[in-house]
Parts: structure tokens; C-alpha cells; sequence
């Protein structure tokens, strides 16, 4: 697995080695181990990941930006096992010196990458496929209480979610969803987060 840092801290793309042959391809998606070994030391300590969770949605779908206030805060492991998505993390730590800036990167059935969001930051995607089924690993069990979210629609990010935002299909609660300016602070860059 080549690990690939971004612009965010702690913010990773994984491409795993991906062995193909004519009877079609086989590769590791998740080793405690090797994620131990190559993740930990960039971000200083271990992730322990306790639940796994799996969406399908059509063309135009796009989910987020959502995060779990404290105590309930959850990193997550990425990735597209059919189609394609833009995947999008967003740095909501306060004081941060990347705060409100994001990374986004295409997972697709056909490159295997993994998108690696650590507490701090809100995600989302959009689905740029006819349909694509969306696999994550979460550090922290969901708690509804704790939901929360920053808008997709907030064009003071800078995202280009390469299809129509106005045309997207969104949920009843990502419509809800302040812009990042006018959201309840959650993060600061302070906060000890693991």
C-alpha cells in the first residue's frame, strides 16, 4: 500500500498493490497491521476502527459534508467497491491553519484508492457514475445526537464537485446544513481529539 499525504494534515489516500492477472485481480482492501505500520507514525498515534458502514446511490447523489461533534468524533477509511465518486474532506478545526480548506479525490472501482478523514474534518461525496456502493470503516460508533454538518451547497469552500450542485440530489437533512461560516464551532485546533 503506497501512502499519499495531502495539503490537510493527517487528511491520506492509500493506493493499495493491486496483483491482476486474465482470471481478473486480487488485493488487500484493509490490514490492521500494514495500516499500523505506515499510518500511525504520520499521524502519531493508532486508529482502532469498530464499525463498518455501506451506501448505493445513483448519478447526482451527493452525501455530506457530515461529522460527529465530541465526545463522538469518528475518522474514516474511504473507498467506491462499484462506480465512481468525488470523495471530499474539510478541515473544521478553528485555529488551523488549513481550516476551511478540503482535499477531494476521485474513488472508482477501477483505481482502489482509500481516502483516509480524520476527526476534525467533515466529508462528502458525489456520485459521478450511474450508481456507485460506497464502503467506509469508522474509529467511533455512530451516535445521532452527535450529527452534524457543514453544507455541500456552501460555495465559499471552493469545492468543485464536478456535476451541477443546483441539479444534485440531496437529503432532506444535508439541505439543513449551515454554510461553514455560520456553523457551531465543534473543533479547534486545541482540542485533543483521540
Amino acid at each position: 500500500m503506497e501512502i499519499i499525504t495531502t495539503n490537510l494534515e493527517g487528511v491520506l489516500i492509500m493506493e493499495p498493490k493491486v496483483f491482476e492477472d486474465a482470471r481478473g485481480y486480487f488485493f488487500e482492501s484493509f490490514s490492521q497491521r500494514e495500516f499500523d505500520a505506515k499510518v500511525a507514525p504520520i499521524l502519531g498515534h493508532t486508529i482502532h476502527f469498530v464499525q463498518d458502514n455501506e451506501s448505493k446511490s445513483s448519478y447526482g447523489v451527493m452525501r455530506g459534508l457530515h461529522y460527529q461533534r465530541m465526545p463522538y468524533t469518528q475518522s474514516k477509511l474511504v473507498r467506491v467497491v462499484q462506480g465512481t465518486v468525488l470523495d471530499v474532506a474539510v478541515d473544521i478545526r478553528h485555529g488551523s491553519a488549513t481550516f476551511g480548506q478540503h482535499v477531494a479525490v476521485e474513488l472508482s472501482e477501477a483505481n482502489h484508492r482509500q481516502f483516509f478523514v480524520p476527526r476534525g474534518f467533515a466529508h462528502g461525496f458525489a456520485v459521478l457514475s450511474d450508481t456507485a456502493v460506497f464502503q467506509y470503516k469508522c474509529d467511533n460508533f455512530y451516535h445521532p445526537e452527535a450529527d452534524a454538518g457543514i453544507s455541500i451547497q456552501d460555495e465559499t469552500l471552493g469545492i468543485d464537485w464536478r456535476i451541477p450542485v443546483a441539479d444534485a440530489l440531496l437529503s432532506e437533512k444535508d439541505l439543513k446544513h449551515a454554510r461553514l461560516a455560520d456553523a457551531v464551532r465543534d473543533f479547534d485546533i486545541n482540542d485533543k481529539l483521540y
